[in-house]
């Protein structure tokens, strides 16, 4: 018999063990398994998670093994509940094999414990509705996951969410943030390059987030606000309180003002709506964000002086004033920033630079970044910058500084990084011996005066990764420490337009894959050294450099380089034939030289290739047999004697991007391929002085740019190119295209208005048969150029719909006929030449077809001015009989007195009103002044559109 009060104790016990047992299992707080007391993930949750995670390969993810997953990477559960309240899968893990077919698994909705949810740059391509009812949803990042789909509006479910982010998925759709609303605890909220252009009520619904601090809309394309939504801007409880707003890169305008400066300006620390649309002048209202720390006004339409406000920012650390139109004086800025006087009551003098020394080291102002670049700021840069110590970027290029720079400027300034001073009528005068106390990262001193030698105190800069002294009048040979310096590091350099001469040194260095290294434009000579094949960005144009350029066939980073300008020296050789390695040129000019032999059939491997300048050479033969070069816009191998008949492929493979195709002045023969109507984004159109024979084709009316008249037509064909890391990012840069066009019976090589220049030049060759009516289709057209050739036939009798015409010439060729009366319905054509061809008839009248008589000469049946007068032809019907009376005509001696008398009465009933009749006299006056005055303005008007169109 068992003691009762044994059982007595352990019944109760046993029961109480039971039943906490059934409560676990029924909440789910421990583990449904038993014999595993180390293994806290909850069975359900961890299937769920099993069904998110998993991939098409069993390998994909092997921690998947690991049974407890709350062990498991990028997942945590709670230490009181084991419940998973977090999941933060990094991009090096992601999910995006499993989620392939487009959509977060739906098995996510078990996980109702789920507190912080990050799948950011993992790939989701949509996001679920059913997100939405995670209720227990504080933190939300699906930043950069390729989002295509809509944004569900279920989000707006998640009433305890405090941390949102969909930024950087630019192909999301959004109509409307209406469900942003409901999201009242929300203090974080980023949809930066989403889509809003739609959503004309965000402000309004921002103004209804009572706890949002952060605010992050960069590049959202949104619209300015509505009057309804400015209306909400008065002071109310329920607006948020911002420390953080981030509006760059929208259409804003200067509107927003009242809104930023509302009753909540005072607690902002950061704000940047640099390029908006802002304009006008900066309010003053600026000066009460008395705890702004960044300020980006930079890339808007801002003009006028900077505030005096700006000297209560004295918590500001970050001030992006560029890309304005901000004028005033720099020197009166400055003392603007440094009356922040936290601890000095010193009273300042604008004409006191020593009472504004002694306040400005008073007060130990902490600005870090002073961008001022591309506005219109005058005056001197003061010596008393010097004394902002903690200045890192320091920024006025491009503005109309002048003065002196010298070394009691940068005395102080240790931990400046960035420099850039170009632009600007500036003498920078350091001594030879001079040390700076910074080591910069970035140094921009183009277009200064640095006087006649080197400056050696960039010799003590050793952690530069960019050094632009272009346009500074140097002289002088490039010092062999530079070279050294390049030899260590990498960094991109800018010598351009100075007088540096001598010859580049042939020395036995490594580079480290230079980004950028430009010495255009100065004197150099001598052959190029091998060493310069690892720059990925050279240019070596217009100098006086000989030799062969098989140097570049010699690098180690071929595959990296992107530009290659040699142009306008004296080089010799063939062409190496290596160009398959080159995977990510973009640009080669070796146009005006002395190069020779074949184009090498590697040349058309060339993937990337977008501007290819051969022009002016003694390159000969024919041209490969086929280019793969898909993305190419610009085609010149004018000047050089390449023979064989015009490629067809120029047409097959170059559709979609070819601008400039100029093969002019080569020994290429055959017809014109019917595949060259391709083309449809053709403006140069240039086969001249060739031995092209055949018809020209009337499918010249598929060129697509040369039938529209652009309204703003883009003045240079700009071609963009990176090179490399720069001190701001990845380096982008562009290049200006630029090829010979026969303009006006003169061949000049045009590069600034070239993208102007719609051309089709097919003179000088042997074209035969008539001029294609579908040639009038080409409205845009500027200049066509058919003479020297032997076509027949007339003049399109539709020829004046080419209204954008300054030049036409059809001279040297068998054209019969009479000249179409439409020609003098083209305003601007200034060049007319219709000489030596075999056209009859009166010239029909217009000022611009009379310039010159050189111009219809050669063609015997022509009259009219500017040639001699037509005969007067003989009146039909008129014939006289021997004894010379009339017959049969109407015309009788009283024809002749009723004509005179009528005559006389109607002149002198004119005159008899002018002269009795002072009103109708003044009115008559009027309407001859009228005349002449609208005469006048139209030969200015006229004239002036002329000499634009003609302008170089």
């Amino acid at each position: 018999m068992l003691p009762t009060s044994g059982w007595s104790l352990k019944l109760p016990r046993a029961i109480f063990l039971v039943l906490l047992l059934q409560i676990q299992l029924v909440f789910g707080l421990v583990n449904t398994k038993v014999g595993d007391p180390q293994i806290r993930c909850i069975d359900k949750e961890r299937q769920a998670l099993v069904s998110l995670f998993q991939s098409s390969s069993s390998n994909w993810l092997p921690w998947l093994t690991e049974e407890d997953c709350c062990k498991w990477e990028g997942v945590h559960c709670s230490n009181q509940t084991n419940h998973v309240i977090a999941i933060h899968i990094p991009p090096q893990q992601v999910i995006g094999y499993s989620l392939a077919q487009g959509a977060i698994n739906r098995s996510l909705i078990e996980l109702q414990q789920l507190e912080s949810l990050n799948l950011s740059s993992n790939y989701i391509r949509q996001i679920p509705p059913f997100l939405g009812f995670l209720g227990n949803l504080r933190y939300l990042d699906l930043s950069n996951t390729d989002v295509s789909g809509a944004i569900p509006t279920e989000l707006g479910n998640l009433f305890n969410i405090k941390y949102l982010d969909l930024s950087g998925n630019s192909y999301a759709q959004v109509q409307n943030l209406k469900w942003l609303s409901n999201l009242s605890s929300l203090e974080y909220l980023d949809l930066s390059l989403l889509n809003l252009s739609k959503s004309h009520d965000w402000l309004q619904t921002i103004n209804g987030l009572p706890k949002l601090r952060t605010l992050r809309l960069g590049g959202c394309v949104l619209p300015a606000p509505t009057v309804s939504s400015l209306s909400h801007t008065s002071y109310s409880n329920s607006q948020p309180i911002l420390e953080e707003i981030d509006l760059h890169g929208n259409y804003l305008t200067s509107s927003i003002f009242p809104w930023l400066f509302s009753h909540s300006s005072t607690k902002i620390f950061y704000l940047n709506v640099s390029n908006n649309q802002l304009n006008g002048v900066i309010p003053e209202a600026f000066g009460n964000m008395n705890l702004l720390q960044f300020l980006d006004l930079s890339n808007n339409q801002l003009e006028g002086g900077i505030p005096k406000s700006f000297g209560n920012l004295c918590s500001l650390r970050e001030l992006y004033l560029m890309g304005n139109r901000i004028s005033g004086q720099l020197d009166t800025f400055i003392e603007t920033l440094s009356k922040c006087s936290r601890n000095s009551s010193v009273s300042l003098s604008p004409s006191s630079n020593e009472t504004m020394e002694l306040f400005l080291n008073s007060t130990r102002l902490s600005l870090k970044v002073l961008d001022l670049g591309n506005n219109y700021l005058s005056g001197t840069v003061p010596e008393v910058i010097g004394n902002f110590t903690e200045l890192e970027v320091f920024h006025v290029g491009e503005n109309s500084l002048k003065g002196v720079i010298s070394e009691s400027h940068f005395s102080k300034l240790s931990k400046l990084r960035y420099l850039d001073l170009s632009s600007n009528s500036l003498l920078l005068n350091f001594t030879d011996d001079w040390v700076p106390p910074f080591q910069l990262d970035t140094i921009k001193a183009s277009s200064l005066n640095l006087g006649r030698r080197f400056p050696k105190w960039i010799q003590t800069q050793n952690n530069y990764s960019e050094l632009d002294i272009s346009n500074a009048s140097i002289s002088g040979t490039i010092p062999t420490w530079l070279w050294t310096l390049l030899s260590s590091k990498s960094c991109r350099i800018n010598l351009s337009h100075n007088q540096l001469s001598g010859r580049l040194p042939n020395l036995s260095i490594d580079l480290p894959s230079l980004p950028e290294l430009n010495l255009s434009s100065n004197q150099l000579e001598g052959p190029i050294p091998s060493f310069l094949s690892n720059v990925k960005s050279l240019d070596l144009s217009n100098n006086n450099l000989s030799g062969p350029i098989s140097f570049l066939c010699t690098g180690r980073s071929l595959p990296e380089i992107t530009f290659v300008d040699l142009s306008n020296n004296q080089l010799s050789g063939e062409l190496p034939d290596c160009w398959g390695l080159f995977r990510y040129l973009v640009i080669l000019d070796v146009a005006n030289n002395n190069l020779s032999g074949k184009i090498p059939a590697s040349m058309g491997a060339l993937g990337n290739i977008q501007a290819l300048q051969l022009r002016n050479n003694k390159f000969f033969g024919e041209l490969p047999a086929s280019w793969f070069c898909p993305k190419l816009q610009v085609l010149d191998l004018g000047g050089n004697e390449i023979s064989g008949p015009v490629p067809e492929w120029i047409g097959d493979g170059f559709p979609d991007f070819l601008i400039v195709l100029s093969l002019r002045s080569n020994n290429f023969s055959g017809s014109i391929p019917s595949k060259l109507c391709h083309l449809a984004y053709i403006q140069l159109f240039d086969l001249s002085g060739n031995n092209i024979s055949g018809e020209i084709p009337k499918c010249l009316n598929n060129l697509t740019a040369l039938t529209e008249r652009s309204q703003k037509p883009n003045m240079t064909i700009r071609i963009p190119y990176t090179s490399g890391l720069g001190s701001e990012g990845v380096y982008k840069s562009t290049f200006d295209a630029e090829s010979s066009v026969n303009w006006q019976r003169k061949v000049y090589e045009y590069k600034n208005i070239l993208g102007l220049l719609k051309c089709i030049d097919l003179s000088n060759n042997a074209l035969a048969g008539q001029i294609p009516e579908e040639i009038t289709h080409l409205a845009g057209l500027v200049s066509l150029n058919l003479s020297w050739n032997s076509l027949t036939g007339q003049i399109p009798r539709d020829i004046g719909d080419l209204k954008e015409l300054t030049t036409l010439d059809l001279s040297r060729n068998r054209l019969y006929g009479q000249i179409p009366p439409s020609l003098s319905q083209i305003d601007f054509l200034a060049l007319l030449n219709l000489s030596n061809n075999n056209l009859t008839g009166r010239i029909p009248k217009g000022t611009q077809l009379g310039l010159d008589a050189a111009f219809y000469a050669g063609n015997p049946g022509l009259c009219g001015f500017p040639l001699e007068e037509c005969e007067a032809p003989e009146p039909e019907g008129s014939t006289r009989n021997e004894q010379g009376d009339e017959e049969d005509s109407f015309i009788t001696q009283g024809f002749y007195f009723s004509t005179g008398l009528g005559y006389a009465v109607g002149i002198w009933v004119v005159i008899g009103t002018l002269i009795f009749s002072d009103s109708w006299r003044f009115k008559y006056l009027k309407f001859l002044s009228d005349i002449y005055d609208w005469l006048y303005v139209m030969i200015l008007l006229n004239k002036a559109k002329l000499e634009r169109m003609l302008k170089t």
